[in-house]
């Protein structure tokens, strides 16, 4: 039996064989890692509109398959437009009536789709799937926590909004 703290043990169970003590080039992967609001690190990638803060990524804590962070759009104010590669990404609104906005084909016509939230409230960003954040409200920020099933951010910044099936079209 292994006591906490007795690292002499073999520090794996037989329900979790193959994790590692470290991940590739990052911390222990065998505890707990806390990291205070003061500590998300606004170096992670950015879009205009917005500011983006990663809490757990690859080079914070060694995740593998998960970063995750939060999101701020100051009041009356619109995002530029981008998606997110391959990641997934799920959304939980904290502060504000953030709106999700994107394009999607209806009846032949490609129109603007504009999903009105509240705190409270979940979004699920399919990967690649071109969106844009906006703050219609003139006086307080919007804040979003996010998770994406990549180990760091992925933004990709477009020019415009498209329907993804338009696309595989024309190819």
């Amino acid at each position: 039996m292994t006591t906490p703290g007795d690292h002499s043990a073999q520090q794996h169970d037989a329900f979790h064989p193959h994790l590692k003590a470290t991940a590739p080039g990052g911390p222990l992967r065998d505890r707990l890692h806390h990291i205070r609001t003061e500590d998300v690190d606004p170096g992670t990638a950015q879009t205009e509109g917005m500011r983006r803060f990663a809490a757990i990524s690859g080079q914070s804590v060694g995740s593998e398959r998960l970063w995750m962070g939060q999101t701020h759009v100051a009041p009356d104010t619109a995002s530029a437009n981008h998606h997110h590669g391959e990641s997934e990404t799920a959304i939980f609104v904290v502060r504000g009536h953030p709106e999700f906005v994107f394009a999607e084909e209806r009846d032949g016509r490609v129109e603007e789709v504009r999903l009105r939230t509240r705190p409270g409230d979940y979004i699920f960003v399919p990967p690649y799937v071109p969106h844009r954040e906006e703050n219609p409200d003139p006086d307080d920020e919007a804040v979003v926590v996010i998770a994406r099933s990549t180990q760091e951010a992925i933004v990709v910044n477009l020019p415009e909004l498209y329907v993804l099936d338009q696309l595989d079209q024309e190819d």
